[in-house]
Parts: C-alpha cells; sequence; structure tokens
C-alpha cells in the first residue's frame, strides 16, 4: 500500500526500535507499514513522528523512509543538530545502504542505474522517468544472492529522489518484490510487504565531528 491523497493506513501494531540515543540524536528503526510523518487525513496521525514526540518533544525527522519500507532512520533533538545533518544530506556525505529483493535474476554482479525521477502528474502519489523534466538519480547495486524468482542486491544511492530505489528497480525490468506502484501484478503478489530495507547510515556526528555509523538488521 502507499500513501495517496485517498490513502488510509491500516494500524500499525509494531513497535518503533531506538538503536541508539545520546544528547543529539536518535537512530531509530522504522516498521513497514508506518507512515514516517502524519497525514493530512485525521485517520493517518500516527507516525515515526507522531510517536516519538510523545517521548522526545523535540525530535526532528531528517529524513523519511516510504509507507512500506523499514529500517534506519535519523532523528536530531534539537533544531541546531538538525541543521548539522541536513547540511550533510545536501552535500551528499551521508551514506545510506538499503537491501532488497527484486523480482527476476539480475545478470550483471554490480553496476550504476541512472535514470533521472520525476513527479508523474497524471497518476499522483507516483514518480516516473523522464529524461526531459527528471532529476538526476543515481544508485549503486551490488548483488548478494539469486534465487530461482529472486535477486537479492544492496543499494547505495548516491541521491534521495523521492521512490528512487523503487523506479530504478523497476527501470531495469526488475521491480523490488512487494511493491504495488512500479511492480508488475506477478511481483507485488510475491510477498505481502515492500522487500526494501534501510540497513546502514554514516555520517558525521554533529558533536564529536567523527564519523559515525548505525546499522538496522534486515527482517526479510
Amino acid at each position: 500500500m502507499t500513501a495517496g491523497t485517498n490513502f488510509v493506513a491500516p494500524p500499525c501494531v509494531e513497535d518503533i526500535n531506538i538503536l541508539y540515543q545520546d544528547e543529539a540524536l536518535l537512530l531509530i528503526d522504522k516498521p513497514s507499514g508506518l507512515l514516517s510523518l502524519s497525514g493530512k487525513n485525521p485517520l493517518n496521525l500516527d507516525s515515526v513522528h507522531y510517536r516519538l514526540v510523545q517521548q522526545f518533544p523535540t525530535a526532528l525527522l531528517l529524513h523519511r523512509l516510504d509507507f512500506g519500507t523499514s529500517g534506519i532512520l535519523i532523528v536530531a533533538l534539537n533544531k541546531a543538530v538538525a541543521a548539522n545533518i541536513n547540511r550533510q544530506f545536501q552535500a551528499r556525505t551521508v551514506v545510506k545502504t538499503y537491501q532488497a529483493v527484486l523480482a527476476g535474476c539480475v545478470d550483471a554482479d554490480n553496476g550504476n542505474i541512472e535514470l533521472p525521477v520525476a513527479k508523474d502528474a497524471v497518476n499522483f502519489p507516483k514518480m516516473k522517468v523522464c529524461f526531459e523534466t527528471g532529476k538526476a538519480a543515481n544508485s549503486h547495486f551490488q548483488v548478494l544472492d539469486r534465487q530461482t524468482e529472486t535477486t537479492r542486491v544492496l543499494f547505495t544511492p548516491s541521491t534521495g529522489r523521492t521512490h528512487q530505489l523503487r523506479i530504478h528497480s523497476a527501470g531495469i525490468g526488475h521491480p523490488i518484490v512487494g511493491c504495488d506502484l512500479y511492480g508488475t501484478f506477478e511481483s507485488q503478489q510475491m510477498a505481502e510487504r515492500l522487500q526494501l530495507h534501510a540497513m546502514d547510515v554514516t555520517f558525521d556526528h554533529p558533536v564529536s565531528g567523527k564519523r559515525f555509523s548505525g546499522k538496522s538488521n534486515c527482517p526479510f
């Protein structure tokens, strides 16, 4: 399922796990099936941010994961920390890795997918590949394992466009298993949830200045 204008999220009973905590920030593990931010529809009040501010009133979400995507998120605990890490995102020095299961057999062991991404005005909330109006997007992939009908890959995107990994996977003919927006009927039916998980994030700690990493184990 995907968060469109009329979308009402089913209740998410899974908890948010705090992977790391200090005075400046949190690293949290978002479950699949939970919005990152509350929607305009009052029925979509529950979200990562809504839950966190109950315990951490100053919590600020610095980036998002799609409704169906699980994994690690950085949360700032004050505005100065948020500004510091946002500058790192803008400079593209924050490194994120994702694990995904793709439909079919990906022949190459690794490679770069470079397909520009633009909004799809006709099919909101979908995005699309567009070489005229799209923003540059790059995703490096490395094959981890091949099964009869699927390929497990590690993605390291150098840009962070909306739905980038989902679009890029479909763009090379191997949509992410369980993807309702960009997959085929067959690939969507292969799993109950989107097989995409944010595994690792590395950045400069805003207080110490030292390179800092967090990890979330892939649940599928």
